[in-house]
């Protein structure tokens, strides 16, 4: 039974954030009361100055991962919406016309890039094809090498997709040497970028990153229903609609208008949740700690965090037999995001969740969240793991975290006295 008046502290920002920014909920509550039009759709006040938010919102994440154009940021509902975006809109031209179109991912991909990459090659047997690099099972890193071999070896590729942070194990690749191999060889890069955009920074030009899928609600400490998909200038020729429908523009023509943003965004917005967004995008612009700002200061803080929780982990008595605590992933800092997945043999993920919940008021997610392969890379009998994940977020202490591992330990001295 849960303590009543138990702080909660919560650990489960890969998921969502919380909370988030004030300033959040106040832009929201002030659309919903004082504007309410629909942006874009009409001419009176209300609409113009919805319209113009939703347009700062563009400016700021443009600005925030050095974009070149604030109209390429094209708003979804998700990452996952973004990725399928991605995905099937520039690949399905070539299978659709019966040429062959291949894909080169990696085992640490979300459900939210292998299922659309999965569906692809069940509905399109014969011309489409996708190749998983494995990671060093050691490291969790991927071999840029590696990608350019797979790359030698498919000239029909057409897209190398790349997990930028890791949400099992908080490993983040290299990307910006993928992307200079990808940009070599003329073929995109799209980035998943749903745990590293907010925890470090983001550079697309820098990086060569041509496509770059992203949520609201995580790392930007936006609402929920929120995300994009940055477009690399000129790569939106190749990219086609896989929704249409009503824009507000060109209403005269009945079929979908080729400017960003509108080419990829049909219907009415989803106004109040991209305002929402556009705050926490520029909390994270101001965001300061031990004298930097912006993503230079968020990456300092959860550095700090992601130590503080290593050598928490390192006193709660990872790799100790008589404990049977395990890490999935990297034990150094620099080379994560704050995304710890743990195993337990005494405890399963569920039952180490619900401990942690009901006796010290750390929340935290157990499972395979979603990312099978990454979980099968670090399975001890070769089969589907699972673990119970604690993932950092901006308003969290290094206080909190060493409740959270002191937590753990006491769990760990219960179970093991009681095996």
């Amino acid at each position: 039974m849960d303590h009543p008046g138990l702080r909660r502290l919560y650990f489960d920002n890969a998921a969502t954030s919380s909370p988030k920014p004030p300033a959040v909920l106040d832009a929201m509550v002030d659309y919903a009361r004082r504007l309410g039009g629909s942006p874009g759709r009409g001419a009176y006040t209300e609409s113009r100055e919805a319209g113009e938010l939703m347009w700062r919102c563009r400016e700021r994440i443009c600005r925030f991962i050095n974009g070149q154009s604030a109209s390429h940021v094209i708003f979804a509902l998700n990452t996952s919406d973004a990725l399928n975006l991605a995905i099937k809109g520039l690949l399905q031209p070539f299978v659709h016309s019966g040429q062959a179109a291949g894909v080169v991912a990696t085992w640490m991909e979300h459900n939210s890039v292998l299922r659309p990459l999965n569906a692809m090659v069940e509905r399109h047997p014969g011309t489409f094809s996708r190749v998983l690099v494995r990671p060093d099972p050691a490291t969790g890193l991927v071999d840029p090498a590696d990608i350019a071999q797979a790359l030698d070896r498919m000239p029909e590729a057409r897209l190398v997709a790349v997990n930028h942070a890791s949400n099992v194990t908080g490993v983040v690749q290299p990307v910006a040497e993928i992307g200079a191999i990808c940009a070599a060889r003329a073929v995109p890069l799209l980035v998943d970028a749903a745990q590293s955009l907010g925890h470090i920074p983001v550079d697309v030009q820098q990086m060569n990153i041509d496509l770059l899928a992203f949520p609201g609600h995580k790392g930007l400490l936006g609402p929920t229903g929120t995300g994009g998909l940055y477009i690399r200038p000129g790569l939106e020729r190749r990219i086609q609609s896989v929704r249409e429908g009503g824009t507000g523009s060109r209403s005269e023509n009945d079929v979908q208008p080729a400017e960003l943003p509108d080419k990829y965004e049909p219907g009415s917005q989803n106004a109040i949740g991209v305002i929402g967004l556009s705050e926490g995008v520029q909390f994270l612009h101001d965001f300061a700690w031990g004298g930097r700002t912006g993503a230079e200061a968020l990456r300092a803080h959860e550095l700090a965090l992601i130590k503080a929780f290593l050598g928490g982990l390192e006193r709660a008595g990872l790799d100790d037999p008589a404990r049977g605590l395990r890490l999935l992933g990297p034990r150094h800092a620099p080379g994560r995001v704050g995304v710890f997945t743990i195993t337990c043999e005494a405890l399963d993920g569920p039952e180490l969740s619900t401990v942690l919940e009901s006796e010290f008021g750390v929340l935290t997610r157990s499972g395979i969240h979603c990312a099978p392969l990454a979980h099968r890379m670090y399975a001890a009998d070769g089969g589907i793991g699972g673990g119970t994940r604690f993932s950092l977020g901006p308003f969290l202490s290094e206080a909190n975290v060493a409740h959270a591992t002191s937590s753990l330990s006491s769990v760990l001295d219960e179970a093991t006295r009681s095996v």
